[in-house]
């Protein structure tokens, strides 16, 4: 496509989206990312993962739910409708990244990632409902929807930084301390979704749901065992910090994600001891998903990658012409 017809690049050169409108696109892209997991986790809770029981569309005469479908079926299609919200949050934060002058094209392919990632989450949604809510790919659509919130965090913090090549900040062995600490987390969410595969949240109320075949307790001590990993690493990461004077935004970041762990703790202790109740399990999974932001910041923050370059003269006068123009 010549440059003239590109619709991204005739809107670059009539529009120039200010850093913060940037940040805040990216965001909002964070903010639905994590809506949709727990909208998600909602659909489960209720009972409604077969709610619509077919995929595409509703039923197999009708693309929405039915008055007979009852409060499950809106609950599930809402879930597929919030899909498209989101698809218009990526697509805005596309659109503002190719716009920012001077161009960050990782920014933009940050944007693009969510994109696919969301299409492709949408397909997998589609095979858990045509599967019957297999528990393994319950468990794929979770993981997916925890990867595109992944890629919505690393372009938001990467919108408020500089172009240069990383620069380590600790030295290389805290630096890898550091991600021991985010492989052993990504550990934690996948056991995570192992002891909802053998748990008794199917999904829906049919008995015929079928469940992942292993011991619930002995799974969900697989999974504690992975929590007191986690916040091993993570005090024995801020005591490294304080020994090698590290800068103190990456000291703050892992205090955060102490602090965050903790919380997460106590609810999935009450969790466990109440016998699973609903509204604690979806604080469970939003509590994840403040953990594994709190955990990329974390190791986001142990390296520099300079200041945000800002916007050059020739932009601003581009953007003027035509308003100037217009006035006349």
């Amino acid at each position: 496509m010549p440059k003239s017809m590109n619709p991204l690049q005739l809107i670059a050169d009539r529009w120039q989206p200010s850093a913060q409108f940037v940040r805040r696109a990216s965001l909002a892209c964070v903010v639905m990312a994590v809506v949709i997991v727990v909208t998600g986790g909602a659909v489960r809770l209720t009972q409604s993962g077969l709610g619509c029981p077919t995929w595409p569309t509703c039923t197999d005469d009708s693309l929405t739910p039915t008055p007979e479908m009852g409060i499950n079926g809106v609950i599930e299609f809402t879930n597929r409708m919030l899909t498209y919200v989101l698809c218009v949050f990526v697509g805005v934060a596309i659109v503002v990244a190719r716009a920012r002058s001077p161009r960050r094209r990782d920014l933009t392919r940050l944007g693009w990632a969510q994109f696919w990632i969301v299409a492709g989450n949408g397909v997998i949604g589609g095979i858990t409902v045509l599967t019957g809510l297999n528990p393994y790919i319950v468990a794929a659509h979770f993981l997916a929807a925890t990867s595109l919130l992944t890629v919505a965090v690393i372009m938001w913090l990467r919108a408020s930084e500089g172009d240069e090549e990383p620069r380590d900040l600790v030295p290389a062995p805290v630096r890898q301390l550091g991600w021991v600490l985010t492989v052993a987390t990504a550990l934690l969410i996948v056991a995570g979704t192992v002891v909802t595969g053998s748990g008794q949240h199917a999904g829906d109320a049919s008995k015929d749901v079928h469940r992942i075949p292993l011991n619930y307790r002995e799974v969900t001590q697989l999974h504690a065992d992975f929590v007191f990993l986690v916040l091993g690493l993570t005090v024995a990461l801020w005591f490294v910090l304080r020994a090698v004077k590290a800068p103190a935004g990456a000291r703050r970041r892992v205090t955060e994600l102490f602090a965050i762990l903790m919380l997460q703790g106590v609810v999935g202790f009450v969790q466990y001891f109440n016998d699973s109740p609903e509204v604690i399990v979806g604080a469970h999974m939003f509590g994840s998903c403040l953990v594994w932001i709190a955990v990329l910041r974390m190791t986001l923050s142990l390296r520099d990658r300079g200041e945000l370059a800002s916007v050059p003269a020739q932009a601003t006068e581009r953007t003027a012409a035509p308003l100037a123009t217009a006035g006349r």
